[in-house]
């Protein structure tokens, strides 16, 4: 029997007890040091209580996340991504039952610490795991040996993606197919044809098989799953989309059927649309009950005072999936016929100078909390363009109307990322696409908080690209 998943197990098991020892280490830590002993002493029984419930919320919540670190092609982003998702999902969890817990009751300002320091060296520890992993495969070791059966382009892509990187431990030993010279291009060792393929599995140990034969085939396919099956053998299908579809693609099931999505929508989740609702309300109303009567105060007098025109500012704009709204802003320019047609520029004469303030500042922008309060944008969100330029970009840019599938955004991953501003040239605009469907197809809550981080950071300290 084969042992493929006694590594992993083994990953799984050293990576969990490192991850108790440091969340409980740090939890001594603050107990012993800043917090000066708040159950009364060393390992009371409070203490201790309190200790358990953290690891069970840990156990938990680990369970539910499960471990991405043992895998063999993983970016360190994602890592960094699975677990500040398990450390934010873990703090609520602990948060609510050692407080309710009235034994353990630990102060909110530890708990926050408790968390920061947590990811800090949670994440530090898995990188540093993941080293030591990719440095073993390098060495020879935890080695995985594969075939592929079929000649499609994916399969040499496929290739590439498990070879390239010698830290990723896979070993292909060659090909199957009725067209011996398919992988001429590459360094892949011909096997044989089709008929071949089970005579050799028999005759060799392995732990991988792809096939991308076409389903007409599946009198010859069905055979070699079934041997793959009794056997121990991995049997992965793989789909011929990349002969023109040259990008990620996400698997989902529509009852028992598999069919294949071109991109991931964490937003089309109705759990996460409720959530960052739920989050724009009260962002939004916190906001516009605090400090925007003080600012529109500010803003409405001096903007009366220096320039003849209305204090607000508002656009026609397109939404979600493609709906019209009227967005909001403080009037920044002389009111002037071209400002549905004409985009802001540097040196714009439209511009007041109270105006070109505003605008640096991005003080414009905050009566769109209006927007997000009634529904019609969130606080993040790619940023919602004219009429004019929807109508003019989505004829020249495929992928433009993507933007449209979640609600726009005050601020955007975008415009943080170096895409404000003037779109002079096209490149420009593509530019911002790519930046916002990157953020469709990459949705986290962190990476909204994230986001509002780097705006107000950007604000603060003036943007250049700000006119």
């Amino acid at each position: 029997m084969k042992q493929t998943t006694r590594f992993n197990q083994i990953v799984a098991a050293l990576l969990i007890i490192g991850d108790v020892l440091i969340l409980n280490c740090v939890f001594l830590g603050l107990q012993f040091t800043l917090y000066n002993y708040i159950y009364g002493g060393i390992f009371t029984r409070e203490l201790r209580l309190t200790l358990l419930l953290l690891t069970a919320c840990y156990l938990l919540c680990t369970t539910c996340f499960g471990i991405v670190l043992h895998k063999r092609v993983i970016r360190s982003e994602e890592i960094v991504k699975h677990i500040l998702t398990l450390l934010t999902f873990h703090f609520i969890l602990f948060a609510i039952i050692v407080n309710a817990w009235v034994e353990c009751h630990v102060p909110l300002t530890m708990l926050a610490l408790f968390s920061f320091l947590s990811a800090f060296f949670l994440i530090g520890y898995r990188l540093t795991f993941r080293f030591i992993i990719k440095f073993y495969r390098k060495k020879g070791g935890n080695i995985r040996t594969a075939v592929y059966v079929g000649n499609a382009s994916n399969i040499v892509d496929l290739y590439h993606q498990m070879t390239d990187d010698p830290t990723s431990g896979f070993r292909v030993l060659g090909y199957f197919d009725d067209d011996s010279t398919a992988f001429n291009s590459t360094d892949l060792s011909y096997l044989g044809d089709i008929e071949k393929v089970i005579p050799y599995l028999k005759q060799y140990d392995l732990d991988y098989l792809y096939c991308c034969l076409p389903s007409k085939r599946s009198s010859e396919i069905l055979p070699i799953i079934n041997y793959c099956e009794k056997n121990f053998i991995r049997f992965y299908s793989v789909p011929n989309v990349r002969r023109y579809l040259k990008r990620r693609m996400v698997m989902e099931l529509m009852g028992d059927v598999p069919v294949l999505s071109i991109r991931e929508e964490p937003l089309s989740i109705y759990e996460n649309q409720i959530g960052k609702r739920i989050f724009d309300v009260l962002f939004s109303l916190t906001f516009l009950c605090t400090l925007f009567p003080f600012i529109f105060i500010t803003v409405g007098i001096i903007t009366k005072l220096t320039s003849p025109g209305p204090i607000f500012f508002k656009q026609k704009r397109s939404g979600l999936n493609g709906r019209e709204f009227w967005c909001y802003k403080f009037r920044s320019m002389k009111v002037n016929a071209d400002s549905d047609k004409l985009q802001a520029t540097k040196d714009d004469p439209r511009k007041t100078k109270f105006g070109d303030f505003l605008r640096k500042s991005s003080i414009d922008e905050l009566p769109q909390f209006i927007n997000v309060l009634i529904g019609d944008m969130s606080v993040v969100g790619p940023r919602p363009h004219m009429l004019k330029h929807t109508e003019e970009y989505s004829g020249i840019i495929d992928q433009f109307m993507i933007r449209h599938w979640v609600k726009p955004g005050i601020t955007g991953w975008a415009q943080v990322t170096g895409f404000r501003g003037e779109t002079k040239e096209l490149f420009q605009m593509e530019g911002r696409v790519k930046k916002d469907i990157w953020y469709i197809e990459n949705w986290t809550f962190l990476l909204d908080l994230l986001i509002i981080y780097k705006t107000i950071r950007n604000a603060i300290g003036g943007e250049k690209e700000a006119y």
